[in-house]
């Protein structure tokens, strides 16, 4: 039985991996990744490594044996059909016979459109009768703390959220939690909300700034359109502006405050407070 990740190169996969290996043996987990050399330090450690791509069904087709339990981190390609992509692995696994096949998901709150992919993927995980786990996360203080040029060079925090709180955690945290399900029991068919302990609005997120750096940061909410202009001026494609945009406009009405406490429960800990990763980014 082999623990297997999917995107393990990724931000969210490496942190899984790294917690994976302080509780199995490396030859347990299996890495999947579709560039070989970029899982290179992983192999090393004992990984193994299967190569295998969401857009080619077929590279999937040896990747999971029966009993296995998978970890199908979502993909990132907004313009290539998620849905699609995520199927193939769900696909894939239910061939196999895996025995779990966890999630991330987003959480049940959030109706802007970055969502439809994750509601699509989970009724496709429903639908096709494998033992699940959602794991509906919430938003990552590294969202905005590994973006932090833009905001010391203009002395702003910009946004479309309004007053809007988010309960955001560390990757590290959302991937202790994935960890604890895929090396734990009692966790089939359930759906868990997490995030983070602390929810915080933006104007608190600039004071902690000003805090830390010492400079003077305030928060400017701005509309939705307005902020959609300001992230295509920074070259991002227009419909992922627009996709990031909607999820101010949600976290203004309050879709990402999520107070379930499963974050906390299932990493086992205190999740990082955002201060925490604050301090980490400005370290540098």
């Amino acid at each position: 039985m082999s623990i297997v990740v999917t995107g393990a190169t990724g931000h969210l996969g490496r942190h899984v991996v790294e917690q994976l290996l302080e509780k199995v043996p490396a030859d347990r987990i299996t890495a999947v990744v579709r560039d070989e050399a970029k899982a290179a330090d992983l192999a090393a450690r004992g990984v193994k490594l299967a190569r295998a791509d969401y857009n080619t069904p077929e590279t999937f087709g040896s990747v999971f044996a029966a009993g296995d339990r998978v970890l199908l981190i979502s993909g990132n390609e907004f313009d290539k059909g998620r849905v699609g992509q995520h199927k193939v692995v769900i696909d894939a696994a239910k061939a196999a016979g895996v025995a779990l096949l966890a999630y991330t998901s987003a959480p049940g709150s959030l109706t802007a459109a970055l969502a439809d992919d994750h509601r699509g993927t989970e009724e496709a995980l429903l639908a096709s009768g494998l033992p699940y786990t959602l794991l509906r996360n919430g938003w990552y203080h590294e969202n905005y703390t590994e973006n932090l040029a833009p905001v010391l060079e203009h002395g702003a925090v910009v946004q479309a959220a309004g007053e809007g709180r988010i309960s955001s955690a560390s990757r590290a945290d959302y991937a202790a939690a994935a960890v604890a399900v895929l090396t734990g029991e009692g966790h089939e068919n359930k759906t868990y909300e997490l995030g983070g302990d602390e929810a915080w609005g933006f104007a608190e997120y600039a004071a902690e700034l000003s805090r830390q750096t010492g400079k003077e940061i305030g928060y400017t909410p701005v509309p939705v359109d307005t902020y959609a202009g300001i992230l295509t001026g920074a070259g991002l494609p227009g419909p992922l502006a627009a996709i990031l945009a909607g999820v101010d406009a949600s976290i203004e009405k309050g879709e990402l405050v999520v107070s379930t406490g499963d974050l906390s429960r299932l990493a086992g800990r205190p999740t990082t407070p955002l201060a925490d990763a604050i301090a980490a980014a400005v370290k540098g």
